[in-house]
């Protein structure tokens, strides 16, 4: 079997097991989302969700974001891991977009990149369900799921990307992205990956010789 026809049945597989893969952070705009991704690094989705609320009413968009007190910023986002650089980068990310970009996120991974605390995978994360635009996602999830299962031999994400992009079909790059972040946080987990109740252990190379445990094999 061909990697590409690999990745066809893993996505067809667990698109039937997540028909309802989305952003996990909560977002009404692009620019709240954009927001809150770079929040969300080295953090939980949840513990994100927990601080943009009061963030967005406080500071509703990329001008009065821009502006913020930096103390004010680190007070309400102090829940979140490393909150003092995030507060920064957050505030001179908002002030660019306001200034360079006229107050619209940019819907190119190149112009998204150049703001603070962006990288590939956030602008990724903003084409993709912002502006329906194909995007690879590589998170912790996506790079260890699609190692295991054998989609990848690269390790770096920018690696991981491009071998995805040299053989996965660009309109299945988003749905592949998502459903592979969830059967990372669901069944495929860093610790313990379920391998005995996961639906592509037959397609994964890491799930293929993974016995059952001796309470499942045994019924």
């Amino acid at each position: 079997m061909t990697r590409a026809d690999r990745a066809q049945k893993v996505l067809a597989s667990l698109r039937r097991e997540y028909p309802e893969a989305r952003p996990l952070l909560l977002y009404r705009s692009p620019f709240e989302l954009l927001i809150a991704v770079i929040l969300s690094a080295q953090t939980t989705d949840e513990q994100v969700n927990r601080a943009t609320p009061q963030l967005f009413l406080r500071f509703p968009g990329p001008a009065e974001l821009g502006s913020a007190p930096i103390e004010e910023l680190e007070s309400i986002v102090h829940g979140v891991g490393f909150f003092r650089t995030k507060a920064r980068n957050i505030r001179a990310t908002a002030a660019m977009v306001a200034d360079e970009f006229g107050g619209t996120v940019p819907d190119s991974i190149d112009k998204l990149v150049r703001l603070p605390g962006v990288g590939r995978k956030s602008a990724n994360v903003v084409v993709s369900h912002c502006y329906s635009l194909p995007g690879i996602i590589v998170d912790t999830h996506f790079s260890r799921v699609s190692r295991r299962i054998g989609l990848v031999r690269q390790t770096a994400p920018e690696k991981i990307e491009q071998e995805i992009a040299s053989y996965v079909p660009k309109d299945s790059w988003t749905a592949l992205s998502m459903c592979v972040n969830y059967h990372g946080r669901r069944c495929c987990t860093a610790r313990k990956p379920a391998c005995f109740r996961c639906v592509v252990s037959e397609l994964c190379e890491y799930g293929s010789k993974t016995p059952a445990p001796e309470s499942e094999s045994s019924r």
